[in-house]
């Protein structure tokens, strides 16, 4: 993902929960068995895998059996030695003995087994990008060395696939329109292949993504065993001879086309689910973030803020949503004694800049989670010019008593504060509209008034209400106001 915008906030489980969710994964708890297993007769070859004639007894060791248990544990072996919880001792011998990084599963910090589970989450990821071994071996030359355009695949292109589906797919988990519900696999894959703004996608376009499909259909198949994602594989029915249809001629290509690029939207789950549905876990969550964050992207997590100050309270929560808003608020003010807390949020949500408005929306949202406390500071602000208001609506929705009424100005003041601040959080929201539409048609004379208000945002604000009122004539007094407002300051 090339875009650096905020990410919006995940709520993520708490590290004790997560480490003991990565000791119970089964890729990671078969590694550190197989570490505890190495001994001094423990053989690896050239490449760091287990010799083949020692396969069986390290499948027995993990209880494994049946045809894929040679693989399964030489799988285990791989990630023992790419977590550090194996490590080679005599390279000339391939002799191998339990690891520094080993001691961390059962003697460290909860931090120190998710470090190692990120690790092994980083092989198995890398693991994913690669081609099946066949077509490797098929495209390797005498020298050794891979053809990678007779497997037209590129590696790099074929990770930032993988990551590219790993953010979206952390996207709508995240997201409140649809929290960690499971996502179709044609969804998905359409989500990264099919652009946002495309009408009908064309029948090359949905060829991309069924066959996008087949490779996430693998690649989830291995990122469940590290504990990843939650998946329900294709439905082998519907794999048949190469032609991508079921019984019904559907197949591959007609759920793409009927999941579009909208991974949201509502889908008939009885039938999407046998191309596959995929959820990334509480562990998934805290994997992908770290990625993400290890990229450069901005991907806050609830609770980051709780032991900072007020302003980085209300200007880091300018862009949650409203339940994380609230969720990281909640933290927030658990850490700190009413009085105080109501004090510093505050001072913090004074001023005149662009993003005063919203901060002192998003204070007095805090404001309504303190107790009556909180009383004297809201007390202390009721002749500031720009809290004044907001004290004086936390005071009497508690109903307590000798609240002196705001002055028309500070009516005024107030009101244009709130649109900007609506703006700068919603944008153009129906609940906008119905503000600005009220304000309208409550007070007659409004616009009049409205531009002589000495706020900052003054005429931004009447502008806006100008592009947002469905009335024309309304609009047009708007825009005047909005002019004479910009005259008067010298604009």
């Amino acid at each position: 993902m090339s875009d650096r915008s905020p990410l919006p906030p995940v709520r993520l489980a708490s590290e004790p929960e997560l480490a003991r969710d990565a000791l119970a994964t089964p890729l990671l708890a078969r590694a550190a068995r197989l570490a505890r297993w190495a001994g001094p007769a423990t053989r690896i070859d050239a490449g760091g895998a287990l010799v083949e004639e020692q396969l069986p007894a390290a499948a027995e060791a993990l209880g494994l059996s049946g045809v894929d248990a040679a693989a399964e544990a030489s799988e285990a072996w791989r990630t023992a030695v790419d977590t550090g919880l194996v490590e080679i001792t005599d390279e000339d011998t391939g002799a191998v003995a339990a690891g520094a990084e080993l001691r961390l599963l059962t003697g460290g910090s909860p931090r120190d087994v998710l470090t190692v589970w990120l690790s092994a989450l980083d092989a198995v990821l890398a693991d994913a990008a690669v081609p099946d071994l066949d077509g490797l071996i098929d495209a390797m030359d005498e020298g050794g060395t891979v053809d990678f355009g007779s497997l037209q695949w590129d590696p790099q292109a074929e990770a930032e696939f993988l990551d590219g589906v790993l953010t979206n797919l952390y996207l709508l988990t995240v997201g409140e329109d649809r929290p960690g519900g499971p996502v179709p696999l044609p969804a998905l894959a359409a989500s990264v292949i099919v652009p946002s703004d495309m009408g009908e996608p064309t029948n090359d376009m949905l060829q991309q993504v069924s066959d996008a499909m087949m490779r996430l259909d693998d690649q989830f198949r291995l990122l469940e065993p590290v504990g990843l994602v939650e998946y329900r594989p294709v439905d082998e029915a519907l794999l048949g001879e190469g032609d991508g249809e079921d019984e019904d001629g559907s197949g591959a290509d007609g759920a793409a086309a009927g999941a579009g690029g909208d991974p949201s939207a509502p889908v008939d789950e009885v039938d999407v689910s046998r191309y596959g549905m995929v959820r990334l876990t509480p562990l998934g969550l805290y994997g992908v973030r770290a990625r993400l964050l290890d990229a450069g992207h901005d991907a806050p997590a609830v609770g980051d803020l709780a032991d900072k100050g007020a302003d980085a309270l209300l200007d880091g929560t300018a862009a949650f949503p409203p339940a994380a808003a609230h969720a990281e608020t909640e933290q927030w003010l658990a850490l700190r004694e009413p009085l105080a807390a109501a004090t510093e949020l505050l001072a913090a949500a004074r001023g005149t800049d662009a993003g005063a408005p919203l901060r002192r929306l998003r204070c007095q949202q805090a404001l309504s989670l303190v107790g009556p406390a909180a009383e004297p500071a809201l007390r202390d602000v009721l002749d500031d010019r720009e809290l004044g208001g907001l004290a004086r609506v936390w005071l009497t929705e508690r109903g307590l008593a000798d609240v002196p009424p705001p002055t028309e100005n500070m009516i005024s003041w107030l009101t244009i504060d709130t649109v900007a601040a609506q703006l700068a959080a919603e944008g153009d929201s129906a609940e906008l509209h119905a503000l600005v539409q009220g304000l309208a048609e409550q007070h007659s004379g409004f616009f009049a008034a409205a531009w002589r208000v000495d706020h900052p945002q003054t005429a931004d604000v009447l502008e806006a209400m100008g592009r947002l009122h469905p009335d024309k004539r309304i609009a047009k007094e708007a825009r005047k106001a909005a002019f004479k407002a910009r005259s008067a300051r010298g604009e």
